[in-house]
């Protein structure tokens, strides 16, 4: 399994992680038996990297976790999240506390490795919400902190505050916002950028052609880039990815996966799957190194900012606090 640094502290973690929402939030069928599979089968095959948050499927997601690890806890390096509750956020040091204390149980383990603020909080000053973070630290029960959907300033306030190791962050080929700022900011203070959705949401995999390849209930039909008039236009740029892989014997995710890697080596993304074969291939893309001039190609594509739809609901828009 390739490796990666994971900030400047002297964190190594595979080349990409596990994201494991969509194991207990609807993207497609949900089966608890194959999802605890494939975390298994992850760790099996050196893919150490668990990313989830208390606000998946209310804490459901923790718990499946939990239960997948047993016995394997040296085997796992477990990223979680707190803050993005259902009324809103919350940042507030009490809570974080309490929060932190409620992942540990979930998860059926005394330590988290990175313990990172789901959503800011804009009432409150995120020197008081990462003062609380570094706290846990001290406690001896969480190693290393990041932020999730943060702007640049915060990023900054809350790396003098105390070290910030990664930002998580949407960032694929159909979401290069963070490009203009985010990005830069992280690589100057030798800040990972942990990329959620590198497929788009499994839309840069090529196998969503119609709002009707969504099953009934799948949230993606709440999105907007997943509306039928921006599927048809979006799937004009997903070509070009389909191109490419069939040129090279690969599959379009990792085709994907592998644009996203070769942004930075500062960049470690997290492919959600709850599917041991989609696993597999989402680990083959860290050996792909992509031609110069297929990355062109795959700029010119998708250049930033011109992906049909938002990638958020209105609402959850509002909520990024960028």
């Amino acid at each position: 399994m390739r490796t990666r640094k994971l900030g400047s502290q002297g964190l190594e973690v595979p080349a990409i992680g596990l994201g494991c929402m969509g194991m207990t939030i609807q993207y497609g069928e949900l089966d608890d038996v194959e999802s605890a599979a494939t975390i298994n089968h992850a760790l099996d095959i050196g893919l150490s990297l668990l990313n989830t948050s208390d606000a998946y499927g209310k804490g459901k997601n923790e718990t499946l976790i939990g239960e997948a690890i047993k016995g394997r806890r040296d085997d796992v390096i477990i990223n979680t999240k707190f803050g993005n509750v259902s009324d809103g956020t919350n940042g507030r040091p009490e809570y974080v506390k309490e929060a932190c204390e409620a992942s540990l149980q979930r998860l059926g383990i005394d330590h988290i490795e990175i313990y990172s603020q789901h959503r800011v909080d804009t009432e409150v000053p995120i020197e008081e919400t990462v003062g609380a973070m570094k706290r846990l630290i001290d406690e001896g029960k969480v190693s290393y902190l990041g932020l999730s959907e943060a702007a640049p300033e915060t990023i900054r306030r809350a790396h003098a505050e105390a070290p910030i190791t990664c930002v998580e962050t949407e960032y694929s080929l159909w979401s290069r916002d963070v490009e203009a700022e985010i990005l830069p900011t992280c690589q100057e203070l030798g800040i990972s950028l942990m990329p959620y959705a590198p497929l788009g949401r499994g839309f840069l995999t090529g196998t969503i052609k119609s709002a009707d390849d969504l099953i009934e209930g799948d949230r993606r039909s709440a999105h907007p880039r997943f509306a039928q008039e921006n599927i048809e236009e979006n799937n004009r740029k997903v070509a070009v990815i389909e191109k490419i892989a069939e040129s090279r014997g690969f599959k379009p995710a990792q085709v994907a996966i592998a644009w996203v890697l070769a942004q930075d080596e500062l960049i470690v993304p997290i492919p959600g799957t709850k599917h041991r074969k989609y696993l597999d291939e989402n680990v083959r893309a860290t050996d792909i190194a992509l031609l110069d001039d297929q990355i062109q190609q795959l700029n010119d594509a998708f250049p930033s900012g011109e992906t049909a739809g938002d990638r958020y609901p209105a609402g959850q828009m509002k909520r990024l606090g960028l």
